[in-house]
């Protein structure tokens, strides 16, 4: 068996693994989306050998203390007086911190990484001290995250790569051959300055297409590259913010961050290939739709071959031939370095995302965590979240925080004959807070009359099992309310067992009349109850509108309809969240009775199982 073909993916990651190594504070760093393996921590060992800097592993749910420094308990106590400890940021000061799961990362933590990415210091004010520590750091994000889990696009603004090994194989990954990059400022030639003795593994050929391209002079001209006449830049900033915008991105991050990637890759000013790179590796993936074709020569030249030439060109004619150098170079296309770069920033976009645009989906994963339900504050139990003043008689005692708030006063408070080592004060006295997340209970209900009652109800259906195929990792529980004839029914209680919704829906009722007043009760009824059990109740309705039954039993539209309005503004009086899914084949029945409850409105004539679950999951971020 012979070597495996290169893949593209793993030559781009080390392109920027070199790229990012010479510049980590200044290019912000990269997300690696891949999941734990071998292929991760092979590129991971790569960049161990070429980061010349710290090195630092961020643990998953931080605190404040430990990230960007505070008060030295055990030192305070010793000297009396505040003495302040670095977090982790200034530890990494110059280097590389790693984030493990950081599709997870808490808002106050992503905060604080923008914040050292954005300044290159640390604003360390709290518990008596104020300092501002460096903190040049370069940030690599792990990307763990599958379906809608995705990095805090704030955070990922700021940094320069985005790479996806998820179809890199270990083969792969570990046969291709290696070589020394020459660029001056690369990590290994800057330790080896500094006096490191660590030995520094060669970078892979990959990196020389990036590497190898000496800057050119600044000024306007054309340069023959491969058969092709291309213009020189002579501003790559507009050539960058050009592509950028070719490939519809908003954020001026996104071509700032492209040009110090190009002027790393030229080792000066960015000639034509080092933009090309750039635009590869940082404008591609952030594409969000695809650049507009380019006119064709023949149509661009049409209309000044239809010109009628000057008159004296007319009344003196030159049949001499042209030069034998401008016959050649007339004869050799011609493209504006403006094409070039989009063309290479488009021949790298990912295939999948290349798919979506065409398709016209979203060309971006939105940053939603996989945990849902409410947050509520609890003080005995949940994920801790920092302290605050109390009685630790109506709390747990945050000993630690404790003892940080009364240490810078223990000079001042010692008197003659005082024998304790530490003196506490009541107002001293912090308690834990713990924030617990509730599950999420989508309550469906369902309209299961008519004739279009069995095509309902597959759709009810499927979204459930599928709902409830995820329902361990998003703490999600699943309830079915049908109504139909003269009432309604709770098919299926609150559940998040997929084998016990299976049996409960196997075999649905359906047909009769729609009294849609007495399913909104039965599910107010049902979203109430999981409310005091301390779940999240959000109601999913799947009708038309059409509501012919009133809760007595009795026909008739008029009283029917108005009284499932006065059930949705019941809901919206509970307060329950409510998602109305209009079934209907000419949507706009329904809209009156969101409007009542102050649903969210969806019409879906066409609905089927995956567009309901994405609605649900829409409706309960």
């Amino acid at each position: 068996m012979g070597e495996p073909a290169p893949n593209p993916a793993w030559d781009d990651s080390l392109r920027a693994l070199a790229l990012f190594a010479a510049d980590p504070h200044g290019l912000g760093g990269l997300v690696l989306r891949a999941g734990a393996g071998p292929v991760r921590d092979r590129w991971l060992d790569l960049l161990r050998t070429h980061i010349a800097g710290p090195l630092r592993r961020l643990p998953p749910g931080i605190g404040d203390d430990r990230l960007i420094g505070g008060l030295d308990l055990p030192a305070t106590l010793r000297a009396g007086r505040p003495v302040a400890q670095s977090g982790l940021l200034a530890e990494a000061d110059g280097g590389v911190v790693i984030v493990p799961m950081a599709e997870r990362l808490e808002p106050g933590t992503v905060a604080r990484l923008c914040a050292a990415l954005d300044t290159g210091v640390i604003a360390l004010e709290r518990d008596g001290l104020a300092a501002r520590l460096p903190a040049r750091i370069g940030l690599v994000l792990l990307d763990e995250g599958i379906e809608d889990e995705a990095v805090a696009e704030a955070l990922a603004d700021r940094l320069a790569f985005r790479i996806d090994l998820t179809g890199v194989s270990l083969r792969e990954a570990e046969t291709t051959p290696s070589y020394t990059p020459p660029h001056p400022e690369v990590p290994a030639q800057r330790a080896s300055k500094e006096g490191s003795s660590q030995p520094r593994a060669p970078l892979e050929p990959s990196f020389e297409a990036a590497l190898r391209f000496a800057p050119q002079d600044e000024g306007e001209g054309w340069e023959e590259r491969g058969g092709v006449s291309v213009e020189l830049a002579d501003d790559p900033v507009t050539i960058l913010c050009n592509t950028a915008a070719a490939l519809g991105i908003a954020s001026l991050r996104a071509p700032l961050l492209a040009l110090r990637a190009a002027r790393i890759a030229a080792g000066g000013p960015p000639d034509d290939a080092a933009l090309m790179e750039a635009a590869r590796l940082v404008l591609a993936p952030r594409a969000t739709r695809l650049p507009a074709p380019q006119p064709q020569d023949g149509e661009a030249s049409a209309p000044e071959e239809q010109a009628e030439p000057p008159p004296e060109t007319q009344s003196q004619p030159d049949d001499s031939p042209p030069p034998e150098s401008e016959a050649d170079e007339s004869a050799q296309p011609q493209k504006n370095l403006d094409e070039v770069v989009i063309e290479a920033a488009q021949a790298a976009i990912p295939k999948d995302l290349l798919a979506r645009l065409l398709a016209g989906g979203p060309s971006l994963r939105k940053a939603e965590a996989g945990r849902k339900g409410a947050a509520a504050a609890s003080q005995h139990k949940g994920r801790p979240v920092g302290s605050r003043p109390g009685d630790p008689r109506r709390g747990r005692l945050d000993l630690i925080a404790t003892l940080r708030t009364a240490a810078p006063w223990q000079r001042l408070r010692r008197g003659e004959g005082e024998t304790r080592r530490v003196i506490v004060a009541p107002e001293d006295f912090r308690i834990r807070r713990f924030r617990q997340r509730s599950e999420t209970t989508a309550i469906f209900c369902v309209d299961a009359s008519g004739s279009a009652a069995l095509e309902r109800l597959a759709e009810a259906k499927g979204a459930v099992e599928l709902l409830l195929a995820e329902a361990y990792v998003r703490r999600d529980r699943v309830a079915l309310v049908a109504f139909r004839g003269a009432g309604a029914e709770v098919l299926l209680p609150p559940t998040r067992s997929l084998v016990r919704a299976k049996r409960a829906l196997a075999g649905l009722p359906g047909g009769g009349g729609t009294p849609l007043a007495a399913g909104l009760d039965a599910a107010t009824a049902l979203g109430l109850a999981v409310r005091r059990a301390g779940g999240t109740p959000v109601v999913v309705l799947l009708t038309d509108g059409r509501a012919n039954v009133a809760r007595s039993g009795l026909g008739g539209r008029a009283l029917a309809g108005e009284e499932a309005l006065a059930a949705g503004r019941a809901i919206r009086h509970h307060g329950l969240r409510i998602l109305v899914i209009d079934t209907g084949a000419r949507p706009d029945g329904a809209r009156a009775l969101a409007d009542a409850a102050q649903a969210r409105y969806c019409p879906l004539p066409m609905a089927d199982a995956g567009s309901v679950r994405a609605a649900v999951r829409a409706a309960t971020a």
